[in-house]
């Protein structure tokens, strides 16, 4: 699964992808947004890299399957 997360202020997106189920990553996102004092978006990727986000800089985080990409010629 493909996590794309939007910096405020920044022109570029951090994209990774992720074993973790959707839900899972949903559930991180929400609960560091919506945490009373200042707080820490933290998601892993496939790899085993961890990702630390301050909540207050997150534009936007989209989550969903990666775009397949047709090889060769279509008819």
């Amino acid at each position: 699964m493909e996590v794309k997360i939007g910096i405020a202020d920044s022109n570029r997106e951090l994209v990774f992808k992720t074993g973790m189920a959707p839900e899972d990553v949903q559930k991180r996102v929400e609960a560091a947004l919506t945490a009373e004092a200042k707080a820490v978006l933290e998601l892993e990727d496939e790899k085993g890299r961890c990702y630390l986000v301050s909540t207050d800089r997150v534009a936007y985080v989209e989550i969903g399957e990666s775009a397949r990409r047709a090889v060769g010629f279509l008819s």
